[in-house]
């Protein structure tokens, strides 16, 4: 009877992972494997109106409503900066060195990973006493889309969730920043008559050292 004897091959695939030829893994796929690539709008609004509801037991005011909501949204950004980011091209896997460079990144990839299009809009403040203000803008969230607020609770952004995630994203990347989210009616519309009800601006308050370096990159 012969000895059966491994091959080099067998045994080096067996000492590590297996890479495909294509060099797609796991974090490449979506998790989300139907035909359609999307989550059931009912299942989203289901599971986050029960996690807006936990979050609302023994708070002492919307401010501390929204805090939470900010803070569930938080660990998730900081994850899913490093995911976006590995399935990029190898060439092109550097993390923003810019504020600019993060904020196209926020707008364009994750809004498009999250929410399937790109934020309605990027400003910066045009204020001269705050240059480290920045505002993305969407005119209608998502997280918004399923909530009825309470007349109590009217000044409510449930969207503070998806602050949190930006806040995460921005403080993995390297640019600490303060983001809350506002509800803003365009100019000129008058109340129950606005084209984007829900119009939210996320406002991105950056750190002083974030401010700070960015003038030394901007003299360079």
């Amino acid at each position: 009877m012969s000895n059966l004897q491994p091959t080099k091959g067998s045994a080096k695939e067996a000492a590590g992972l297996r890479y495909p030829t294509n060099g797609k893994t796991i974090y490449h796929r979506p998790l989300n494997r139907t035909k359609t690539a999307e989550l059931s709008g009912a299942s989203f609004a289901y599971l986050f109106s029960e996690m807006v509801n936990y979050a609302s037991k023994k708070i002492v005011s919307i401010q501390d409503l929204e805090k939470r909501l900010n803070t569930a949204g938080h660990p998730l950004g900081l994850k899913l900066l490093d995911l976006l980011l590995y399935r990029e091209p190898a060439r092109t896997q550097t993390r923003p060195l810019t504020i600019i460079q993060l904020l196209h990144f926020i707008k364009l990839t994750l809004w498009g990973h999250l929410f399937g299009r790109a934020a309605d809009g990027l400003e910066k403040s045009s204020d001269p006493a705050t240059p480290d203000e920045y505002m993305i803008i969407d005119n209608e969230p998502l997280v918004n889309r399923y909530v009825s607020v309470p007349r109590n609770m009217d000044q409510l952004n449930c969207a503070a969730f998806v602050a949190g995630v930006v806040e995460g994203v921005c403080d993995g990347a390297g640019f600490p920043a303060r983001v809350t989210a506002h509800t803003v009616r365009q100019p000129g519309e008058e109340e129950g008559k606005e084209m984007w009800p829900g119009r939210t601006v996320f406002l991105l308050k950056f750190a002083p050292e974030v401010m700070e370096r960015e003038g030394f990159l901007g003299k360079g």
